[in-house]
């Protein structure tokens, strides 16, 4: 075929732009788009499923009789006697043995309607169904700076406006602690204003942490306050605690475990996180490393339930890829896509509500890397019905850094991913035969029609900062990168979105009752020399 000889799609796209002149579009591109809108967050996973049932029962299989014949390492004495008591024994090596039993009567009696709650009530987030919500995490000790987009230690200015950020982006659905705040001198500083920074910063979900059970004790105190009461709260968790009680292989972190006993007395819902590295601190396969972690994971949950069987626990393995040329995590690997996805692929097959972590690209910037890294892992993540996709938006660097404007970009990306999971309608209306009829007998194309005008209300999410332009106007415009319009829109909500869910007067008790570090005048200009 010559090239003088117009090709069906050449043929197509040159219709589509004379229509688009006509109708006042350039480049069928909206000139005035409409309304931006929401990736809905009555979305579900689960369309993805990499293993048989029949391996996952065998995953499962292994899972349960690590726990039964190798057990847990440095188990502290209160959980030893908590699981003992339960049928649990520790062997010839002080290893804590949990028998299948007891697996199988914690799995029975594990909540599965759990609902985290934001301090408004339309970001509340109800888990199980396969149901996808992403958010932010990360704990990095580095910020890429906004303006001169070098790396420098976090602060708990950084958190703060991080919180901020996340509460202006639709497609972010909740604040999971994206750095940590290290002009905090103490561990008990950093906990409290930690939790006081998000809440303060987001009035969606906030996922923290806690190093100390007295600092979990305050934490709750600080929830309570801004709840109007204990029983305020634990009707409406707008706070969960993220605990990592495992130290893979197969051992307990004791200072976790604290964390973890007081967090489920307080009534707080916990994150029962394990990170262990494929080669490194857990088994080369992926079968075997998802088996361990799912059975440090379980060590967790029983012992959650155990101490409060009513107790809202979140399972989630977090099985890391190990780039074995250097020892270092592959958070962007294809690998890491699918150990992901077999992770969580194991929880739906528990039916238990999930976590995980996706996102993580190894590139330091905003480029291509990071874009293709945190795609595929969040994509398959949300495909496979994981609850909750930490670290979905804003990290580099393998979780050493935090980007403001990786967030806003990342943002888009999260809308296109969660967009992708909505159900297709196949109906009478979808199929349209009548109208095809209509079209082909007469203009030959969709574009004025009704239908098409309607449906381009309701139906497509248009980017704020993807650039859809002909390469022409693209060119004329000074060919502008996407870290040019990310950078200047992260801007746009620092400088213009500050939350007002906590009230002047309820900030104010806050302050008189913790020692906060967060001065006012960082908070909101308006402020300045208060």
């Amino acid at each position: 075929m010559g090239d003088d000889v117009e090709k069906p799609a050449e043929a197509a796209a040159q219709t589509a732009n004379r229509r688009g002149r006509r109708t006042g579009r350039e480049n069928g591109s909206p000139r005035s788009a409409p309304a931006r809108l929401r990736a809905s967050t009555k979305v579900s996973g689960g369309q993805l499923a990499p293993l048989s049932v029949a391996d996952l029962a065998r995953i499962h299989a292994a899972s349960v009789e690590i726990l039964a014949t190798i057990g847990m390492a440095e188990a502290p004495e209160d959980i030893q006697a908590l699981v003992c008591a339960a049928g649990g024994s520790i062997d010839s090596h002080n290893r804590l043995l949990f028998p299948a039993d007891l697996v199988a009567r914690a799995l029975a009696g594990l909540r599965r309607d759990v609902t985290l709650c934001g301090q408004d009530p339309a970001h509340d987030m109800v888990l199980g169904d396969k149901r996808v919500y992403a958010g932010s995490g990360g704990a990095a000790p580095m910020v890429v700076d906004l303006d001169t987009d070098t790396y420098r230690p976090a602060t708990l200015a950084d958190l703060y406006q991080a919180a901020r950020l996340v509460d202006a982006l639709e497609n972010v659905h909740f604040f999971s602690r994206s750095v940590v705040a290290r002009d905090m001198l103490d561990t008990r500083s950093l906990d409290i204003n930690t939790a006081f920074a998000a809440l303060a910063g987001t009035s969606k979900h906030v996922m923290v942490a806690a190093s100390e059970p007295e600092h979990v004790v305050e934490i709750a105190q600080m929830c309570h306050e801004i709840a109007g009461s204990a029983a305020a709260f634990r009707a409406r968790p707008f706070l969960s605690l993220n605990i990592n009680h495992a130290v893979p292989p197969l051992r307990f972190s004791s200072e976790a475990c604290a964390v973890l006993a007081e967090a489920v007395r307080q009534g707080l819902p916990v994150h029962v996180n394990t990170f262990g590295q494929l080669g490194a601190s857990s088994p080369v396969t992926i079968a075997g490393c998802v088996a361990q972690t799912m059975a440090e994971t379980l060590a967790g949950l029983v012992v959650a339930w155990l101490i409060d069987p009513a107790v809202t626990a979140i399972c989630g393995p977090r099985p890391m890829i190990t780039d074995l040329r250097t020892g270092g995590m592959a958070g962007g690997a294809g690998e890491q896509a699918m150990l992901t996805a077999i992770a969580v692929q194991m929880t739906g097959f528990l039916d238990l509500p999930n976590s995980t972590i996706a996102g993580a690209s190894d590139s330091k910037i905003s480029d291509a890397q990071s874009g293709y890294e945190k795609c595929l892992t969040v994509s398959m993540a949300a495909q496979s019905g994981a609850n909750l996709i930490t670290q979905a938006c804003g990290m580099q660097a393998g979780l050493m850094g935090c980007s403001f404007e990786s967030y806003v970009i990342d943002n888009e990306m999260l809308g296109a991913v969660l967009r992708a999971l909505a159900p297709v309608e196949v109906s009478e209306a979808t199929l349209s035969p009548l109208m095809i009829a209509e079209v082909v007998r007469g203009e030959g194309h969709y574009l004025g029609h009704p239908d098409t005008l309607a449906r381009m209300q309701s139906d497509f999410l248009y980017p704020e900062i993807a650039d859809r332009r002909g390469f022409e106007p693209w060119q004329a415009a000074g060919s502008p990168h996407i870290r040019t319009a990310a950078r200047a829109r992260a801007h746009e909500i620092l400088d213009q979105h500050f939350p007002s869910h906590l009230s002047p007067d309820m900030l104010e008790r806050l302050r008189a009752q913790f020692e906060i570090h967060l001065p006012a005048c960082a908070m909101h200009p308006q402020t300045e020399g208060l």
